[in-house]
């Protein structure tokens, strides 16, 4: 489940957005006065707030996002530190290249926190959530140029069920790409959501049926799964020696490429196993801070719905 889901819970989300694992994130990260750090998905600021807190005096932190909305709201959030911060509406996909055009390098910390906010999730016009009518827009930079009317209007019914299945991990793709395809043209969030609905039935589970076909758009739109393992590993390029890298994640599919990744680059030999000898030449890069994905505690899920799904990993660079 991610963020989306919690929308077929019944509980109403809090009108700023409340990071996720806070404490567990700040300790993770190591957090150090002086340090220099990157927040790649910017969000409000929650996360960014607590780093500058914790890293006072002298801190610095560099903030990416893709919606420029989230900048806007973080520069006035953060505005007691605006000396020390360094705000950036891009795409963490060019994390490297954004770092090296403002010499923030080597980094003490990188920090992920993947998902929606509450905020992108409540707005009417952005098309992440089924709760109102809105546009099937769904894109985190609204300078992109496809969105998510045009892969419901545009794919085949085949190329719609793949998506759905690989990205939403639904079991009923198929008979959710062909109802689709039988209610075109749509162009609005609730005619999507209801075409879920005729073809899938209500059931009886807590998430609406929809939340999957969403989350599999909003993937697609934004190439998230693309854009994910190409920033991991120009983060761990940036982390100067026992620089920290935390990555928090809200379902299967983001968790699998963080948990490969991590660990991959804190082994040494990657041959096959059959290899007799090794030739690949790769040596660990990282080491793991934790073995297995920290939760966050019944505490935290009781006060905030939403971090349920999350799952932070963790690993320093040596």
């Amino acid at each position: 489940m991610n963020r989306l889901e919690q929308e077929g819970t019944g509980q109403s989300l809090p009108h700023f957005h409340v990071p996720v694992l806070p404490r567990e994130t700040i300790g993770d990260l190591h957090v150090q006065p002086g340090g220099r750090y990157v927040d790649c998905t910017l969000g409000s600021g929650g996360h960014a707030l607590a780093i500058l807190e914790a890293s006072a005096p002298g801190g610095q932190l560099l903030g990416i996002d893709a919606d420029p909305q989230a900048i806007a709201e973080s520069r006035d959030r953060l505005s007691a530190y605006r000396k020390d911060i360094l705000l950036v509406n891009d795409n963490f996909s060019n994390l490297k290249d954004i770092c090296n055009r403002n010499n923030f390098h080597p980094v003490n910390g990188v920090l992920f926190d993947l998902g929606l906010s509450s905020r992108q999730l409540e707005a009417e016009d952005r098309g992440f959530s089924f709760q109102h009518e809105s546009p099937l827009d769904m894109r985190f930079d609204p300078a992109q140029e496809h969105t998510a009317a045009d892969i419901v209007n545009d794919y085949s019914e085949a190329e719609l069920a793949d998506l759905i299945y690989q990205h939403g991990e639904d079991p009923h793709s198929r008979q959710i790409a062909h109802q689709i395809v039988a209610s075109r043209p749509m162009r609005t969030t609730l005619e999507l959501a209801r075409a879920v609905v005729r073809a899938t039935g209500r059931g009886k589970e807590k998430t609406h049926p929809a939340t999957r076909t969403f989350q599999a758009l909003r993937i697609a739109v934004n190439q998230e799964l693309r854009n994910l393992p190409l920033a991991l590993q120009q983060a761990i390029d940036l982390l100067g020696f026992h620089g920290r890298l935390v990555v928090i994640s809200y379902h299967s599919l983001e968790d699998r490429i963080v948990k490969n990744i991590l660990r991959q680059e804190s082994t040494g030999c990657i041959c096959p196993p059959a290899a007799l000898k090794c030739t690949c030449g790769h040596s660990a890069r990282l080491t793991l801070v934790h073995r297995k994905a920290v939760k966050p505690s019944a505490t935290e899920v009781l006060s905030n719905p939403r971090s349920r799904s999350a799952r932070l990993r963790a690993a320093e660079r040596i």
